[in-house]
């Protein structure tokens, strides 16, 4: 018998970290030993208590009793993509190229990263920003090509840095409106500033809007591709966050701008969606009545429970000695900084081991050189963040005197 050769990896997944998940072993083991957790690490409103809404579930539901299981077209449920479309049309994108449905809005990024960079490619993303992105391009042989958010102008992008940022290998910028970590929301004064740098590049704006619903203090959100005109975009979106089902792996991406700047891209799109076949069936059949007045309805609710975790978050993380956090205006996210001395990486496990509280270092999501954060979920209830808070409080003193 001879011994079986070692199969090696591909080099390309070398570089590919994924933080939100990647602290989840270490907490596996610290629950193991006893300990109460309290997760504020992944961005799911079901552990939390939060519910889909009962029709959303009924349209589901009566996809599959109707025996919606056979393979969908590849773009999509034909009643699903014109419910997306129009809602598109509605904000405004009114030079809509193609829409499809894709296995969560994560699917969606990855077609459009694929069909789009060769090896040694750039595109630009925010830092800090949702790392899906970085890992993305990393997996096709790209470069990640980070451009800086401004914490002191409330985690804003620094359009000057975006512009110092593009070479001749760069072929779009990524935007991500609410933003994660940071909960911002980027007017439309900022957004035509990035939409006039794109053209002057000839580059590719990939906005990611899946917190879109999900608006604090009466916030209104201005879908960039609504300003954009004849300038290519692909709008991310999806069900997953705002009607609490993301396990359902229901999203999708909008491409817009001047048709014959976009239609080959579609198509190298569109080869992609045919390799794989579909999304999933029935859960695309609960698209349609979620993006109508009466699917939206629960959201009044839930923003109420978000702007009272939110408040409570902010209130109790400023007050701590040695944490200042900007107000998120959106979302479910806050991205505080540490004023310490070692790296937020160290801080968040030895958090994690001495109090069971779980949150992600914010290295993982790229920040300032010399800078320091955490990024917290606060959809916990909200005597369990007062917990939390008051775990991080007593760590903190600890952790800054060693």
């Amino acid at each position: 018998m001879t011994t079986s050769r070692r199969i090696e990896p591909a080099s390309r997944t070398a570089n590919i970290t994924y933080a939100v998940r990647d602290v989840v072993a270490l907490a596996k083991q610290v629950q193991a030993d006893g300990m109460d957790m309290i997760y504020l690490n992944i961005g799911d409103p079901n552990v939390h208590g939060f519910s889909p809404p009962a029709g959303l579930i009924d349209d589901v539901s009566e996809a599959m009793l109707s025996n919606r299981f056979g393979y969908s077209p590849s773009s999509g449920v034909p009643d699903a993509v014109a419910a997306v479309e129009r809602e598109a049309r509605a904000k405004g994108i009114d030079t809509i190229q193609d829409v499809f449905i894709t296995t969560g809005g994560s699917e969606a990024i990855d077609l459009a990263i694929a069909a789009l960079i060769e090896p040694g490619d750039n595109i630009l993303t925010p830092q800090p920003g949702y790392p899906l992105y970085q890992a993305t391009i990393t997996k096709y042989v790209g470069e990640v090509n980070p451009y800086r958010l401004d914490e002191s102008n409330d985690w804003l992008p620094d359009v000057a840095d975006m512009r110092a940022r593009i070479n001749d290998r760069s072929r779009a910028i990524v935007l991500i409106n609410p933003g994660n970590p940071t909960g911002t929301v980027i007017g439309a004064d900022v957004l035509k500033e990035i939409i006039a740098l794109a053209a002057e590049h000839n580059l590719l704006l990939l906005v990611d809007e899946i917190y879109d619903k999900l608006l604090l203090d009466g916030r209104q959100h201005v879908s960039l591709a609504s300003l954009a005109g004849d300038v290519p975009v692909v709008t991310f979106g999806g069900i997953s966050k705002s009607h609490q089902v993301p396990g359902l792996r229901i999203g999708w991406g909008i491409v817009s701008g001047e048709q014959e700047a976009v239609t080959d891209y579609v198509e190298a799109i569109n080869k992609f969606l045919r390799a794989r076949l579909s999304a999933n069936h029935p859960a695309q059949c609960a698209v349609p009545g979620a993006l109508t007045e009466a699917g939206l309805s629960h959201l009044l609710g839930v923003i109420e429970k978000l702007t009272r975790r939110r408040d409570l978050t902010v209130n109790m993380l400023n007050a701590i000695d040695g944490i200042d956090c900007v107000k998120p205006e959106a979302a479910f996210y806050a991205f505080p900084k540490l004023d310490i001395s070692r790296p937020d990486s160290e801080f968040a496990t030895e958090l994690l081991r001495a109090t069971g509280v779980v949150v992600v270092p914010g290295s993982g999501f790229g920040q300032d050189a010399g800078t320091a954060h955490i990024r917290v979920v606060y959809l916990a209830p909200e005597d369990r963040l007062v917990e939390a808070y008051e775990r991080i409080d007593q760590f903190m003193k600890g952790f800054r005197r060693s």
